[in-house]
């Protein structure tokens, strides 16, 4: 699974590690994310995330 990179903060969202603060189970791809999910670090939406 691919790795997405914020292109605001910089965060980077690991699939393998999920977002389990916000829900998002380990294993979780970025396409799967709800549609409503935002960047942890700055709030963003997902069209501000890259493919890295």
């Amino acid at each position: 699974m691919d790795k997405y990179r914020c292109v605001i903060c910089d965060y980077i969202y690991d699939p393998a590690e999920g977002d389990p603060a916000n829900g998002v189970a380990p294993g979780t791809a970025f396409e799967d994310l709800p549609d409503d999910w935002v960047c942890p670090l700055c709030g963003a939406d997902k069209s501000n995330f890259e493919k890295v």
